[in-house]
């Protein structure tokens, strides 16, 4: 999201959501090298979390997008996971006890349900990124929203945070699906802005 009005400063500020299976951060944009961490998980990552459910699943790895395609089969709210630490009044995370919850329940359901597990999973992980972000948009004051990481990909996240951001007046980005898990790309360009 380069700005061409500033070359000292070619980026815009903004709240960067990186989400993946080793970080999920609320990250305050200001420039190129000028950032400020807002949150973070506490324990595992959002993608993380993902997999870890498609491995109790008896999914295939990387299990966070096997989860996205049959939650599209699924009924979102045929379970209700919990959404930790959505009134912590700050912007960390936490999805360790939604991965248990699962884990609890998947012994007390008939296996013809994993597209209903998967998709109340998956709306509970969208649930805490999007509210979380939205928070961070409010107490930074920006209008753009950079998404990143593998768990960016995910349809559910991706049209939730325009759903709910767009309104507000915010501009939400997404890297092209086939870039999302590309560091090289990532580091590159911050190497050329340097």
């Amino acid at each position: 999201f380069p700005s061409h009005d500033n070359p000292i400063n070619p980026v815009v500020p903004a709240v960067g959501l990186i989400v993946s299976g080793g970080h999920t951060l609320l990250v305050h944009i200001r420039g190129v090298g000028e950032y400020g961490l807002l949150g973070q998980t506490r324990d595992d990552a959002a993608g993380e979390a993902f997999d870890k459910v498609g491995k109790l699943l008896g999914l295939p790895y990387p299990g966070g997008p096997v989860v996205n395609r049959l939650a599209g089969e699924g009924k979102r709210d045929a379970f209700d996971f919990p959404r930790s630490m959505l009134g912590s009044g700050d912007l960390e995370f936490s999805f360790s006890g939604l991965k248990t919850a699962v884990r609890y329940l998947l012994p007390e359901i008939d296996v013809s349900r994993v597209a209903d597990v998967c998709a109340s999973f998956q709306e509970a992980v969208v649930d805490v990124l999007v509210k979380k972000t939205r928070a961070a948009v409010r107490q930074t004051g920006c209008q753009r929203i950079a998404v990143s990481g593998g768990v960016s990909r995910n349809t559910r996240l991706r049209e939730r945070l325009r759903q709910v951001m767009e309104p507000m007046g915010c501009e939400v980005l997404f890297a092209p699906d086939e870039l999302t898990t590309d560091n090289a790309a990532m580091i590159g360009y911050v190497a050329a802005l340097r």
